[in-house]
């Protein structure tokens, strides 16, 4: 039978990641609710294997029930009747299977009935089952709502709704707006009002675009304070759907067809609110969105693996001028680099979670003292750094893949009667939801320009190598030496219009650089890692004096004469 998780050799290879360990004995108080709960596991050893289990068991479910109807649900989409919206067959039994499996609380903690494992697993999850079908992640991949409930809402709230949403009983949605660069927010056109007289929260507006904004339980940015301006007057609220909730529409889309994008109309629905007044953006909103992004990373990167799969076994299979066309060197090499680029976006999506799981493992299960402190500031910096390069990279990886899998099965790649078109249209949104592939960009130059990219870069070519790796050490180094010219080439400018136009180059140089590195220290343990890290490597190389050239002999006024060229 198939498997996604056990034919998946590198996804597996990151449940070895050493820190794993501290993060399992951080977030399972020691190993001391064994008694409590008797799934709950004894040591280390016995946390990786419930992990292995879990995620044979959503490979198996992926690869079985949701895989063979991923077609029919894109061709079926979803409905709207009398205000209901209704899932496709295949996803509506999906769903059910998924729940009859216990597969909806994966991190919440065992006491509302969730698996309590780490963001770095759930993420495993998330990926194996885009694989299968993109569009039932944007159902079973919003998790991180509950784990925001979880983490903010008072404790009456948590006993309410957690045990219905880790049961599989509630779905989700995030009704949200990720603020663009400049952007006072005052376009935001839900409000949050407050009854003094029923003492609760009342939100009335509309929103587009929202993703499975039909779920049953919301969480909701709103504008609770009309004196303050900008993202000060945004508060974070929890809405459970009822009858004041109108679906005006379902949106006509590319892909991901079998997910319902909804536009919403709030007419005086009872809200709760979640935390504090007038911390939505400060407090809530970057967690949510680190989830987020590393969430379409992983969703990204199991849409590239399908398509890379699909076309494999195609190039395998097709025989032209009397042999497979995987033995012309030009379709060779198209598939080389589909494999090598999904496995340098997994490195760093995994990168990203791990340093992720550690922030959170420090702030809610470490010591209360000065060193753990200063452990929380620095991981939570990093996490700004790394969540958006993730969520871009893979992306826009999974976009290029997805192509380039079409060009291998030729004519009738573009024909519906294979995946692999399917896959092409699916792909198209990574790069735009929970913030475009610009708004990334925004995100982490911040990173790179401060120098904490090049701190995290110290401190990973730090480690030891083996001594057959200096050859591409070697021109790691090469390769940090022309980012750091470029990086102060474009500080020196002094001009911020001048910074936004190398931003996307200066974040490509970051990406590529790191995952080389990443490539490199996983390859400490996998021959067959260093086999790949040594193409990325060499391809970094070239790729880095190309942008770097790019970059530092650029015309200090290309912005002005580019803008000429457009009048």
């Amino acid at each position: 039978m198939e498997n996604y998780f056990t034919d998946n050799e590198d996804i597996q290879f990151y449940l070895n990641d050493v820190r794993l360990k501290d993060i399992f004995e951080l977030r399972e108080k020691g190993y001391t609710e064994n008694h409590a709960y008797p799934f709950a596991p004894e040591d280390f050893e016995d946390a990786l294997d419930n992990c292995h289990r879990v995620l044979s068991l959503v490979g198996q479910l992926s690869a079985e029930i949701l895989a063979p109807v991923a077609t029919d649900t894109d061709r079926q989409g979803c409905t709207l009747e009398n205000n209901v919206v209704s899932y496709s067959p295949g996803t509506q039994e999906a769903l059910k299977r998924f729940a009859q499996a216990d597969l909806f609380g994966f991190t919440l903690p065992r006491n509302y009935g969730g698996l309590n494992f780490p963001l770095t697993v759930y993420m495993m999850a998330v990926e194996i089952v885009s694989r299968a079908d993109a569009s039932f992640m944007n159902l079973y991949g919003l998790q991180e709502i509950a784990e925001t409930i979880n983490e903010f809402a008072s404790p009456a709230l948590k006993e309410q709704y957690l045990p219905k949403m880790a049961s599989g009983q509630f779905t989700g949605a995030m009704v949200l707006t990720e603020p663009e660069a400049g952007s006072d927010l005052q376009a935001i056109s839900l409000r949050a009002t407050y009854d003094e007289n029923k003492g609760c929260w009342f939100l009335n507006g509309v929103k587009h675009f929202i993703s499975n904004g039909c779920g049953d339980i919301l969480l909701v940015f709103a504008r609770s304070e009309e004196n303050l301006s900008g993202g000060r007057g945004l508060s974070l609220f929890l809405y459970e759907k009822d009858e004041n909730l109108v679906v005006r529409r379902l949106e006509d889309k590319l892909g991901i067809r079998g997910s319902p994008t909804c536009e919403l109309q709030f007419k005086n629905c009872r809200a709760h609110l979640i935390g504090k007044r007038k911390r939505g953006l400060t407090s809530y909103f970057v967690p949510l969105m680190n989830g987020a992004r590393i969430g379409v990373g992983a969703q990204s990167i199991g849409i590239a693996q399908q398509a890379y799969q699909y076309a494999l076994k195609y190039a395998k299979q097709r025989k032209q001028f009397g042999k497979s066309i995987i033995e012309f060197p030009p379709v060779l090499e198209m598939l080389t680099n589909m494999r090598v680029q999904i496995e340098a976006a997994r490195s760093l999506l995994y990168e990203s979670s791990i340093i992720v799981d550690m922030q959170h493992a420090y702030t809610h299960y470490g010591a209360n003292d000065k060193e753990t402190s200063a452990k929380i500031k620095e991981l939570t910096r990093l996490a700004g750094l790394l969540t958006p390069m993730a969520k871009y990279y893979a992306s826009e990886m999974c976009n290029k893949v997805t192509y380039d899998a079409i060009q291998i099965f030729g004519g009738v790649g573009y024909m519906r009667d294979f995946e692999v078109e399917r896959l092409y249209r699916d792909a198209r949104i990574t790069t735009i939801y929970e913030g475009t592939s610009q708004l990334q960009i925004v995100a982490a130059i911040g990173g790179i320009t401060s120098g904490l990219f090049f701190t995290l870069l110290s401190k990973k070519m730090s480690i030891r190598f083996p001594e057959s790796f200096n050859p591409y050490i070697e021109k790691i180094n090469e390769c940090e030496k022309l980012f750091k010219k470029a990086v102060s080439h474009v500080k020196a400018h002094n001009d911020p219009i001048y910074t936004e136009y190398h931003a996307r180059g200066l974040v490509d140089l970051a990406v590529e650089i790191l995952m080389a590195v990443l490539l490199l220290e996983n390859s400490k343990t996998s021959d067959r890692k260093f086999n790949l890290a040594k193409k990325f490597v060499t391809d970094t190389f070239h790729r880095v004096q190309m942008l770097t050239g790019k970059i530092i002999y650029s015309d200090e006024n290309i912005v002005d004469k580019y803008r000429h060229l457009l009048d």
